[in-house]
């Protein structure tokens, strides 16, 4: 059996406080110089001109939303470590993987775009975003951040709250899923991924105030507490 004392509860509701607050200050300030994420429906051309404009505070604050996307692998390791079983591992592998593939595509505006921007190299800038962006830290992420999401409903919502918490974090992956369609131009799927975002966040907070709250049932007693779907039980 696990000791209670062994489940950091504080820590992991400050990571999850902390992944909230600096992907939504990041998004907040890219969005205010940068006019993020519409100005990457801009030709190349545009895209290049605006970030050198102001490439500092834009350097900054994609590294705050790929410091907030790196905070998902301690997160998934530390939760995942408390579902028994398959599922558990599971967890673990896709929030890593998830955390894995955004860092990749956000690190390269400050490693690779200065270069294609002083440059004014627009072909190898597309290649750049079409790979790295797009399939890597877009289509990637969002199935894999949606996967976790419902891997973790699945292993510990019952722990901690009634079928509320789980629908709640069930929307919120559906709609950050229907971000793949996005390179297809499917009508709506960007307003969708971004209001699962949105949603994503709210649950995030909601998990790390039940984790505080209540975080010793979060802790696995081995083979003994077999992950169910979420009850009403409390």
């Amino acid at each position: 059996m696990t000791d209670n004392r062994s489940f950091p509860r504080g820590l992991v509701a400050c990571l999850l406080v902390a992944a909230v607050v600096l992907a939504n200050a990041a998004f907040i300030g890219l969005g205010s110089v940068f006019n993020y994420p519409d100005v990457l429906q801009e030709p190349a051309e545009e895209i290049l001109t605006a970030f050198r404009a102001d490439e500092g505070i834009i350097i900054t604050f994609f590294v705050l939303l790929a410091l907030s996307a790196a905070l998902l692998a301690p997160i998934a390791l530390i939760l995942g470590r408390q579902i028994p079983g398959e599922l558990g591992r599971w967890s673990i592998r896709v929030g890593i993987a998830a955390a894995v593939v955004q860092v990749i595509g956000l690190l390269r505006w400050p490693l690779i775009v200065p270069f294609l921007a002083d440059r004014d190299d627009t072909d190898a800038f597309e290649t750049v975003h079409e790979v790295f962006g797009t399939i890597i830290g877009e289509t990637l992420g969002y199935a894999l951040t949606a996967t976790w999401t419902i891997l973790i409903i699945r292993g510990l919502a019952h722990r901690l709250a009634g079928r509320w918490f789980a629908y709640l974090g069930y929307g919120a992956a559906a709609l950050i899923a229907l971000g793949v369609l996005v390179p297809l131009d499917v009508p709506g799927a960007d307003f969708a991924n971004f209001l699962g975002y949105v949603v994503w966040s709210v649950w995030l907070l909601v998990f790390a105030w039940l984790i505080w709250r209540r975080g010793e049932r979060v802790v696995s007693v081995g083979g003994l507490d077999e992950p169910q779907a979420a009850t009403g039980g409390r």
